[in-house]
């Protein structure tokens, strides 16, 4: 190499991203919880882990593969599947090798800011690294499963087999957030710092997150002019019920297949996202007013809202295509 290209920006720039990768590289971590692949992990703070739920399918006889080649047994805390996050503490006081993992606020994130998914998928190799950039920011949301997310964050960035779990850094080696290929069909998100704090702490402290739910399946329905008007319903549309889990809070008040709820706790429903948005509102126990159509006529009933089992994750496969218009609350 000519000493003229030792000050080259293109040079020093890999330079920048190689070291970036080194610096957080001691608190990536593989973790053996699934048949055939390791999923990734992160050490978070003092023995704590933080992987994605879809791909820490077993909970139990889990084992962690550090930087420096250790292999330990981890517990399974606990896991929101909401938000697709499975926090580990590693079963030994020995974690020689392990680095605190450096956060960065996400309100700093720009579009365009240049990001790196960083894994370990193999526990006796090093991590590994797939460069891109931020390519799309927005406010708080909702997953698929009800969970609040701190804002969206859309990385252009390959998250391999093996990478969920693992995280997305800035050129410095800081810690954005949890990449995860279980909350978007097809694609790739990346759980905010913010956010897997919240859930961590949540976690550490309970065990998991209670969350309510009515335990049924719904979708979005237009209303017919001939019905509201002779019901006199200010309202065009409801959500009717597409199916209705055993022994779930909405079975348990009676509500059955092709009932169309208009309304919960005073607040008229138009889509299904109204219906969580008031289930993360309320807590588990709480009581709520609904109205509902059945067989053209307009009937209330008192919901008392359950906690929302815990499922067994799908494959990664499975996660992605179980996004739909129809969900389930």
């Amino acid at each position: 190499m000519k000493e003229g290209n030792q000050n080259s920006p293109l040079l020093t720039f890999s330079e920048n991203l190689a070291t970036a990768v080194e610096k957080v590289a001691p608190a990536i971590v593989a973790v053996d919880a699934r048949p055939r692949v390791a999923t990734s992990g992160v050490m978070w703070r003092d023995g704590v882990i933080v992987s994605t739920s879809h791909t820490v399918r077993r909970d139990e006889e889990i084992t962690v593969a550090l930087g420096d080649g250790q292999r330990l047994p981890a517990k399974l805390v606990g896991r929101d599947p909401s938000t697709d996050l499975a926090v580990l503490r590693l079963e030994t006081d020995d974690q020689s090798g392990v680095d605190a993992i450096i956060t960065k606020d996400d309100n700093l994130l720009k579009v365009g800011n240049v990001a790196l998914a960083v894994g370990r998928v193999h526990g006796d190799g090093g991590v590994t690294a797939a460069f891109g950039t931020i390519s799309f920011l927005g406010s708080k949301w909702l997953t698929w499963r009800g969970g609040e997310m701190g804002r969206l964050i859309q990385p252009d960035v390959s998250i391999f087999i093996g990478f969920s779990g693992g995280a997305l850094i800035d050129v410095e080696g800081r810690v954005i957030g949890i990449n995860t290929t279980g909350l978007a069909r097809g694609g790739a998100l990346t759980i905010p710092v913010s956010t897997v704090n919240l859930v961590v702490d949540a976690i550490l402290k309970h065990g998991g997150i209670p969350r309510p739910y009515l335990g049924i399946t719904m979708q979005p329905v237009t209303l017919p002019d001939e019905l509201r008007s002779k019901l006199s319903l200010m309202q065009e549309r409801g959500v009717v019920v597409l199916s209705v889990e055993a022994q779930s809070p909405a079975g348990a008040a009676g509500i059955v297949l092709g009932d169309v709820l208009l309304v919960l706790n005073d607040a008229p429903l138009d889509d299904t996202d109204d219906v969580q948005a008031l289930l993360n509102r309320s807590q588990v126990g709480q009581a709520m007013r609904a109205t509902i159509l059945r067989g053209g006529e307009q009937r209330d009933m008192t919901i008392t809202l359950g906690e929302r089992p815990q499922r067994k994750e799908g494959t990664d496969d499975e996660s992605r295509h179980r996004w739909r218009r129809s969900r389930r609350r």
